[in-house]
């Protein structure tokens, strides 16, 4: 069982960011994370013996908020935590602070996901992102000081300004911070982000993502996911959502799945605030349930059961070399065609 809180605020909202996720006044702050333990307290009821394994705070910009207001939360989901339970927060390098990280590590956050997106000024600035490599710096020292366990960093790449030599520079640089995984996306530009209503353009020609493979890989990190790497540790909420693992999902624009049932909070953060119990239900049906599996399986080290799929295609794609059998499971070779080998197999 996964746990997923969303916080949408944010300072300022960078062009090619299509999450739910807006600027907001300050004091919206505590009346949202109230909501928030509304719904908490209503999924906790429902859970009989399941214990949850992972809890992942996501945004929006979880270090915009004063850290009191995150206690409560964790009082309550607390008793219900797996031994081992992985807690994670994402954090913004300019408003991360050693007080904020402290605090974080004293409610039991064990890992943080940091959003660097790029060591490079210029490419920050096109990115729209409010911090310079000085805060990455300074964010790095306060979660080392605060002995948060496990950091990832996430990178962007496939910007007009990519180059092969800039891409190389950025990881290496990466590759000396003290991190155990790294998230690498590639830029999509999404409807519902201002670079795309502008008609702002993105890198023209080939993606340099299996350039970014190779350059992670010679700096010992292992590609688990299309765009998750691990140098050590594997993210258990990435690994449970891959695995097709019951989840719930708290917060404006979060999403959940319990017994086979989707669900959707209400989007807009002033109508959370009013009404968080309430919910738009999708009930999955088996196909529903087997092509999810099918596709998030093959994106990752998971990989699927061999009766999930076409048993003639996938005779084919093992004699092809496109996928491999191991530990009784289907594994795509090249997890960048993962989409394409689940929409063939499908």
């Amino acid at each position: 069982m996964l746990l997923y809180f969303h916080i949408p605020f944010c300072a300022s909202k960078c062009g090619y960011c299509a999450f739910d996720s807006r600027s907001a006044p300050s004091s919206w702050h505590a009346p949202y994370m109230q909501a928030l333990l509304v719904a908490l307290k209503s999924e906790l009821a429902k859970l009989k013996e399941e214990r949850i394994e992972s809890v992942y705070f996501g945004g929006g910009t979880p270090t915009l908020l004063d850290s009191h207001l995150f206690e409560p939360l964790f009082e309550r989901f607390s008793p219900y935590l797996s031994k081992e339970a992985e807690i994670t927060i994402e954090a913004n390098p300019r408003s991360l602070t050693p007080s904020w990280a402290e605090r974080m590590h004293s409610f039991g956050v064990n890992r943080v996901s940091l959003g660097v997106q790029s060591f490079e000024r210029k490419k920050l600035a096109w990115l729209e992102r409010d911090h310079g490599e000085g805060e990455i710096e300074r964010a790095m020292e306060s979660l080392l000081k605060a002995r948060i366990k496990h950091i990832s960093i996430d990178l962007i790449y496939d910007t007009p300004l990519d180059s092969p030599t800039l891409l190389s520079k950025e990881i290496q640089r990466a590759s000396t911070l003290p991190i155990d995984h790294l998230s690498a996306y590639s830029l999509t530009l999404e409807e519902g982000s201002r670079f795309f209503a502008k008609g702002q353009k993105g890198m023209e020609g080939e993606s340099y993502a299996s350039l970014v493979r190779e350059r992670l890989g010679e700096d010992g990190f292992v590609q688990y996911e299309v765009s998750n790497y691990a140098r050590g540790y594997r993210s258990s909420h990435n690994l449970g959502y891959w695995m097709a693992k019951d989840y719930i999902g708290v917060g404006a624009g979060a999403v959940g799945c319990l017994g086979g049932v989707r669900y959707y909070p209400a989007k807009e953060i002033e109508r959370y605030i009013k009404e968080p119990l309430w919910r738009e239900e999708e009930p999955l049906s088996h196909e529903d349930k087997r092509l999810e599996r099918l596709f998030l399986g093959l994106r990752s080290e998971v990989g699927i059961a061999p009766h999930e799929a076409n048993r003639s295609k996938l005779e084919l794609l093992l004699s092809g070399g496109k996928v491999r059998e191991e530990r009784g499971r289907i594994l795509a070779n090249d997890l960048f065609l993962a989409d394409e080998i689940a929409l063939y197999l499908s």
